[in-house]
């Protein structure tokens, strides 16, 4: 009798402990599951394990990807991405410009969208928003779902994600003036020494628009007002303000993409070229994607979107273009704002900044580029 009781004790036990260890595992699982729970309240759609993503892909087989990003980055993170995913036959290609961007929502609104990824335009950011498919891509990344950084994702709209940075610099030409003249504060390119078309801007201000953060609106604005009174060169886009800057035409270009600069070094034979980091350093999110609400291969474009937020994806981006996002351990960008004072335009500024532009436009006073 007394080895029955024991016997049955063992065996209680042993059912205890297992039930334990049975508890003791699942209980990871339970914010996973109510994170799981509140995306399908709010209608996006969550995943509790990145294997069936991949099992959901590798049935679809196939992708289509309309990029904003440059033409070699495109080739070399499809090339990367094949080799992880061999079962998706991936076609990707490059798209630029307003007309570009306003074909494409006008077929997304018409139903006629054929397409798997798309950059989301942030001109049309809003407009855009309604015509992505809902993948609560922050919950499964804060849940290590999805290996990509949060911080990538848009808080509010989850399912958008912004794959790369820009961080706006000071250029200026060693020929044309000193390193040392060069101004270390935004305020000094008032000074009248920068008057009468000593330095050049964009007619198009969201570089400069990216102060706002910092500086708010009406304090950018003014300095709008003022630096148009500088009476500057007006021209249009990051690449022609600086070539013509290393033509000496003028001495210094006001804000334009650092990789901007590193791109037309090689062009730059006399090694006149020089930047400066200003601060706060005006810094944007930029190439923000997402994945087209009536896709048909939705599951293989949220593992693109993943693989280029991922560490793989995000310093390919870097390699290649300079473009890793400032949230991407090591990028460039994440390297030179290191412990600097940054004007960063992130999520909470994207659906204003057609606002921001238009009034710096007016603040500017309504110019038009030089040359074309």
């Amino acid at each position: 009798m007394r080895t029955a009781y024991i016997l049955a004790a063992a065996y209680l036990m042993a059912s205890w402990l297992e039930a334990g260890s049975v508890f003791a595992g699942a209980a990871p699982n339970a914010p996973l599951l109510k994170a799981k729970k509140e995306a399908e309240v709010n209608g996006y759609i969550f995943f509790t394990e990145h294997d069936e993503i991949v099992s959901r892909a590798k049935k679809e087989g196939k992708l289509k990807v309309f990029s904003g990003q440059d033409p070699k980055s495109i080739k070399a993170v499809t090339e990367a991405f094949k080799k992880k995913y061999p079962f998706i036959d991936v076609r990707a290609e490059g798209i630029d410009g307003t007309e570009i961007y306003q074909r494409m929502l006008q077929e997304m609104k018409a139903g006629l969208a054929k397409w798997d990824v798309n950059y989301v335009a942030f001109d049309f950011y809003d407009d855009y928003l309604s015509h992505q498919k809902k993948f609560d891509m922050l919950g499964m990344a804060q849940h290590g779902v999805l290996k990509m950084s949060s911080k990538m994702i848009d808080p509010v709209n989850r399912h958008i994600v912004a794959l790369q940075s820009n961080i706006q610099v000071v250029a200026y030409n060693k020929e044309v003036i000193a390193p040392d003249k060069v101004p270390t504060t935004w305020e000094e390119f008032l000074k009248p020494e920068f008057k009468d078309r000593k330095l050049a801007t964009d007619v198009r201000p969201k570089n400069l628009a990216a102060l706002v953060p910092a500086w708010g609106l009406e304090k950018t604005l003014d300095y709008a007002k003022k630096l148009a009174a500088q009476n500057p060169v007006w021209l249009r886009g990051d690449a022609q303000i600086v070539t013509y800057l290393m033509s000496g035409e003028f001495a210094i270009a006001l804000a334009p993409n650092y990789k901007t600069i590193e791109r037309l070094k090689p062009k730059d034979l006399k090694g006149v070229l020089g930047y400066k980091v200003v601060e706060p350093i005006p810094t944007r999110l930029s190439e923000t994607e997402a994945v087209l609400a009536s896709a048909e291969n939705p599951h293989a474009a949220l593992l693109w979107l993943e693989f280029e937020a991922s560490s793989d994806g995000q310093k390919i981006l870097d390699k290649i273009d300079l473009a890793g996002s400032i949230y991407s351990p090591g990028s460039v960008h994440g390297r030179l704002t290191q412990g600097k004072n940054i004007s960063l335009l992130a999520w909470e500024h994207y659906l204003k900044m057609e606002r921001y532009e238009q009034d710096m436009v007016k603040a500017f006073g309504f110019p038009r580029a030089e040359r074309k």
